[in-house]
């Protein structure tokens, strides 16, 4: 019976009952959020006005027709400062938004061959590759060996060599052959005017 009591005790459990906690709020608190009894006041021309209790710096908040918000919640007291709240988030956004657009993504393609690939397969591959320089990807060339061609690591890296120079108008090397287990791996850059002109 006791062995019944614990099996209905385990099925009510749910998943989420072990998960603590809810969200974290990227907000700053703003006026009434605000719990502390005394704060650390900065002026809206980022002047030191010093600690001052609550009431009084909601006081003078409202007097400037201005927001409090707290800058910085794990002080002792915490840090509050006298701005407009509204521009502030619209201007943190503005931010955030210009961040986004300028950072680039990095894409690694990836063209595996075998060190005795036949010239017509060769030339295949060179075209992939050279399609991805020019649309400003790094690309991860993986020379595969199987059975006896491990013992012949400079046919792999003969092969390579030769990609390197076919392609050097569009990119450079960004990392040199090396030895992987059963591959060799050598991964090629596009030039920066390539980038640019993307």
């Amino acid at each position: 019976m006791p062995g019944a009591l614990f099996v209905v005790f385990g099925a009510a459990r749910s998943r989420n009952s072990y998960v603590q906690g809810g969200p974290i709020s990227v907000d700053l608190r703003v006026n009434d959020q605000i719990r502390a009894r005394e704060v650390r006041l900065v002026g809206p021309e980022g002047e030191q006005i010093g600690i001052v209790p609550i009431d009084k710096a909601l006081a003078l908040a409202s007097d400037t027709d201005l927001d409090l918000v707290e800058v910085a919640a794990t002080a002792r007291p915490p840090v509050c400062k006298l701005m407009d709240y509204g521009k502030f988030k619209y201007e943190s956004a503005q931010k955030a938004r210009e961040a986004r657009r300028n950072q680039t993504l990095t894409v690694i393609k990836e063209m595996k061959l075998r060190p005795k690939i036949d010239p017509h397969d060769y030339d295949t591959k060179k075209g992939h590759v050279e399609r991805f320089l020019k649309a400003g990807d790094k690309v991860k060339i993986t020379i595969m060996f199987r059975g006896r061609e491990q013992s012949r690591p400079e046919l792999g890296f003969r092969l390579l060599r030769k990609l390197a120079e076919d392609v050097e108008e569009l990119g450079y090397v960004e990392s040199q052959p090396k030895q992987d287990g059963r591959n060799m791996i050598m991964v090629m850059a596009p030039h920066r005017a390539l980038k640019t002109a993307k």
